[in-house]
């Protein structure tokens, strides 16, 4: 079986790339000179901190930076095959943001492949194939090679075309494409066959164009408009290149890097026709199909040829699976497999829980992890951020999205940041940016923070909407028709309690404390009833005043400053 890996698109790296929520971020910001005093310092000791760039995007967690960095130079050194790397730390700590840090560390250009352990689970492909297809996205392969070209600039570009002799309507067909390419040292006409027209068509290639032509494939590539052309329009779409040097016909050396699963995909599915039939079957395929091991071994024995002729290098990129725990244990037996694979990238997982069922199973472990493959693990753990940090992090994303917020605006959504969560503090940057737009103002202040805060519902506020309404919906109703109290803070206060004791008589009593007259005529036998038909109260009389004497007393969790109180 001929496998081919040239001229194939790399489709995980042909988008451009934008701002995202982690496009800040250049690597871990660790000074290495940090060794060399690890013994003076200690961890709490302020002289530790000044050991870490925060420019680099990263901000706080100094002890998992330091870890990190640790295992930078394992992997550096090779020395960590084998293994992987788990980050375990709350929602919001910055555990997607450490495994990016990790690869811009090792290398800038590094590919980095994102799987959630949700995305494995679907009926087209079996578990195992996503996970295999998201390690070979992970592997790279550069190629270098080197091809006899025509390249130069567009000079002249004429399509012959002749009458067709079995037409009943004397339609033309193409019979040569003639075309002048023009370099630095001279130019030169090539008479091209008309199947190469498709592409020219295709990469609507027209005078002017900086085009190159492989002699042994005909493959045409346009790498850009020539530069003799910049002054035409003042703004323009196109890319400008400069003339070609040299002859119009020579060697160039052609470098092209492309994933595994990108090869896979290019000799799974080659490239069919344009007629009706080839169109067609495409359209009717599945839109997932499994590529077969038998191919693979293929690709890989090819891949291997070009590896010890010196012509291919491969590129180990990172792979990042977060929400770990969603895996069950299938995907983590294959796991412990795959990694002592020789074409094994750099795995990186990331996991919110603690001790916790292994999915499939009954086994309660560590991180919802079996100890097979916990034991093959480096665990780095991270914290929540604390206000400053919050701050900080604000005002990277501002410079990054060019936002400009005053000091005050950025405290008050950092103390959003901490109610709710970092994210939510992030999401509110833009919308804020909009309303101060909409008066023609520069800067985003602590007003227009504060007036776009109600139009968006945060976690916290939107758990006790609808989380709480679903947990006790006959509860709810009664306290709020019944109670007839305006304060959500109060009803909540009530039914935190309730539910941390899931007793009805824990709520009666706290009823009570208020001097509420309560008649309960009947009592439920199981401790938690969401359905409280079968219980009549009969309420005289509810004294607000009394309530809020009452609410510090019930209330078992944290009570933040906002209205909102924590579950």
């Amino acid at each position: 079986m001929e496998i081919n890996i040239s001229n194939i698109t790399n489709s995980s790296n042909n988008k451009k790339e934008r701002v995202n929520i982690h496009s800040h971020i250049k690597g871990l910001g660790v000074n290495t000179n940090i060794y060399l005093h690890e013994n003076e310092i200690s961890l709490s000791d302020e002289k530790y901190s000044m050991f870490f760039d925060n420019s680099c995007g990263l901000v706080g967690q100094f002890k998992a930076r330091e870890a990190s960095l640790f295992l930078v130079d394992l992997i550096k050194q090779k020395k960590l095959a084998g293994k992987c790397i788990l980050l375990a730390g709350p929602s919001g700590s910055g555990k997607s943001a450490l495994a990016i840090g990790i690869s811009r560390e090792i290398n800038r250009k590094m590919p980095f492949v994102f799987l959630s352990g949700s995305e494995v689970y679907s009926n087209e492909i079996k578990k195992t194939e996503v996970i295999l297809e998201a390690f070979r996205k992970s592997i790279h392969i550069k190629i270098k090679e080197e091809k006899l070209v025509y390249e130069g600039e567009v000079v002249d570009m004429v399509v012959e075309e002749n009458e067709c002799l079995y037409s009943l309507n004397k339609a033309k067909q193409i019979n040569a494409i003639i075309i002048t390419l023009k370099s630095v040292k001279g130019s030169k006409t090539l008479r091209l066959a008309p199947k190469i027209h498709e592409q020219i068509a295709r990469e609507k290639i027209k005078i002017g164009d900086v085009i190159y032509i492989e002699t042994n494939t005909g493959h045409v590539k346009r790498l850009g408009r020539c530069n003799d052309y910049a002054k035409e329009y003042d703004i323009e779409f196109d890319e400008y290149v400069s003339l070609p040097k040299g002859e119009v016909h020579k060697k160039k050396e052609v470098v092209q890097q492309i994933s595994l699963h990108d090869i896979d995909l290019a000799n799974a599915n080659p490239t069919v026709g344009e007629d009706l039939a080839s169109v067609l079957n495409s359209y009717l395929r599945p839109k997932k199909t499994e590529i077969t091991e038998k191919l693979r071994v293929e690709i890989n024995k090819t891949v291997n040829k070009f590896l010890e002729s010196g012509l291919a290098e491969i590129i180990p990129g990172v792979l990042y699976i977060d929400e770990a725990h969603m895996l069950d244990i299938e995907c983590f037996s294959y796991l412990n497999r795959a990694i002592e694979s020789p074409l094994a990238p750099i795995l990186i997982m990331a996991t919110n829980r603690g001790i916790c069922t292994v999915k499939g199973t009954d086994n309660i472990e560590p991180h919802g992890i079996p100890v097979d493959l916990l034991d093959r693990l480096i665990i780095i753990k991270t914290f929540p951020y604390t206000l400053k940090e919050i701050v900080q992090i604000l005002a990277l994303r501002a410079q990054t999205e060019k936002i400009n917020i005053t000091e005050e605006g950025m405290n008050y959504l950092a103390k959003i940041g901490i109610q709710s969560s970092l994210r939510f503090a992030m999401l509110l940057l833009e919308p804020s940016r909009i309303l101060a737009t909409l008066e023609d103002k520069i800067d985003v202040n602590k007003n227009k923070a504060e007036e776009q805060n109600p139009l968006v519902v945060p976690r916290i506020y939107g758990k006790h909407l609808f989380v709480e309404k679903r947990q006790f919906p006959s509860t709810l109703y009664f306290v709020t028709t019944i109670l007839n109290m305006r304060d959500i803070t109060k009803i909540h206060a009530v039914l935190v309690a309730y539910e941390r004791r899931k007793s009805l008589e824990f709520f009666v009593l706290g009823i009570k404390k208020a001097n509420i007259v309560y008649i309960v005529n009947k009592k439920p036998k199981k401790i938690w009833e969401p359905n409280i038909k079968s219980i009549s109260f009969s309420i005289t009389a509810v004294t607000n005043s009394k309530m809020d004497e009452t609410i510090p007393r019930i209330r078992h969790t944290k009570q933040s400053n906002d209205s909102y109180p924590y579950f």
